[in-house]
């Protein structure tokens, strides 16, 4: 009797999660609409829909008039309590975004910042921000939002939310800055590696959709990998997998963030062209500049050098997890199809024929920002019910 109820419970969750998904991907839409589109019965919908409502998730509004009769109702994500934020923590500049549940960020609901130079900068800069943009810095939060999402970089165990080590920002280096957020704001905080929230993000709202096997691979600040495989990120044991940015590449070279020289990620990355830039130039410049001195000309032999480490990444990733679509992210790369298209062809010289034949390499859609908003929504809807994928095939719902 016991198990019945549990089982009852768990199907009613999961229409529910079908239900505010619905939603999220179409917009506002009558029961009968959802009814159709989830495959259920309408008084399953009514009853997920009801409970959506009292938990917040779910507003109703009525349609617009048009057609003959009363107008229907219409279902839409709560606009006051159907909201979470999201967080990009990197080297450089970090944002905070507030979202909707489908994952819009209005263009007025956001704030970015030059990353300050300690940690206790760091959380009062996010802590201010979060402010700037909701008007309320520590207070008053968990009525409107859900949640706040982080993307950060470096190794995060995932076990304990905290950053091991950040190669290329150190002062995250032993800390759980989601918990300590959280902490702050009073809202669940979920930490996702950048790479793994790219993952995230694609899969969701990105070219990846509907896809269980994909790799992202990240080129931009560091390098980064993340593998989806059966519909799962691969994340190791303690969520730390996919460092492929410091297999050494060139012995006694560059020193890198990690402290080894020769990385990877020291020569096939968005940084490591603008530090060569920078050294033909003769100043710092970041990687906008960086791809603005490549109009000026005498940059072809950095690009040649940059491209062909990349192919090696790309190479690697192709031979080692054989994905049916490898997507790219990184500006260089996204700056010239030309250049796009170089790295392609040195990839395929590098790689096993049948795997690199077996692969759509493509470039990604999505963004940290993305990464960082779906993070928490994909987090809330697993909180709410196990993906329908992981539970079988077919439709299943609870009268």
């Amino acid at each position: 009797m016991a198990g019945s109820l549990v089982a009852s419970e768990l199907l009613s969750k999961i229409n529910e999660r079908r239900v505010l998904e619905f939603v999220q991907r179409n917009g506002p839409a009558s029961r009968a609409v959802m009814a159709r589109g989830c495959g259920m019965s309408a008084p399953t919908v009514s009853k997920a829909v009801g409970s959506l409502i009292r938990n917040g998730f779910l507003e109703e509004t009525e349609a617009s008039e048009g057609g003959f009769g009363r107008p229907g109702k219409l279902l839409q994500l709560s606009e006051e309590k159907a909201n979470v934020l999201g967080v990009v923590i990197d080297a450089d500049v970090c944002w905070i975004g507030s979202a909707r549940l489908d994952g819009v960020v209005p263009k007025d609901q956001s704030v970015s910042f030059r990353t300050p130079k300690s940690y206790d900068g760091l959380l009062q800069a996010v802590i201010s921000g979060v402010g700037e943009i909701t008007g309320h810095a520590k207070d008053g939060l968990s009525g409107r939002f859900r949640g706040v999402g982080l993307s950060v970089p470096g190794l995060l165990n995932s076990r304990a939310g905290e950053t091991v080590m950040s190669p290329n920002l150190h002062l995250l280096d032993g800390q759980r800055l989601a918990a300590d957020l959280s902490n702050q704001i009073g809202l669940k905080g979920i930490a996702l590696q950048e790479s793994h929230a790219l993952c995230v993000g694609e899969r969701m709202y990105g070219a990846a959709r509907g896809m269980d096997d994909f790799a992202m691979l990240d080129v931009s600040t560091g390098l980064g990998l993340g593998i989806v495989s059966g519909g799962r990120l691969l994340t190791g044991n303690s969520g730390m997998a996919g460092e492929l940015g410091h297999i050494t590449v060139v012995p006694d070279g560059e020193r890198c963030g990690c402290g080894n020289r020769g990385c990877l990620e020291t020569v096939a990355t968005d940084t490591a062209f603008a530090r060569l830039i920078s050294k033909q130039l003769g100043r710092r410049v970041g990687i906008e500049k960086a791809l603005a001195a490549l109009a000026v000309g005498g940059s072809e032999e950095v690009i040649e050098q940059t491209v062909d480490y990349l192919a090696i990444a790309v190479a690697a990733v192709i031979n080692i997890f054989n994905p049916s679509t490898l997507f790219l992210h990184g500006q260089l790369m996204n700056s010239d199809p030309a250049i796009f298209k170089r790295v392609l062809s040195r990839a395929k010289k590098r790689t096993l024929s049948p795997s690199f034949n077996d692969c759509r390499i493509l470039q990604s859609r999505g963004n940290k920002r993305l990464g960082a908003v779906a993070g928490i929504i994909d987090h809330l809807a697993n909180e709410l019910a196990p993906a329908f994928a992981t539970i079988g095939n077919g439709n299943v719902e609870l009268s």
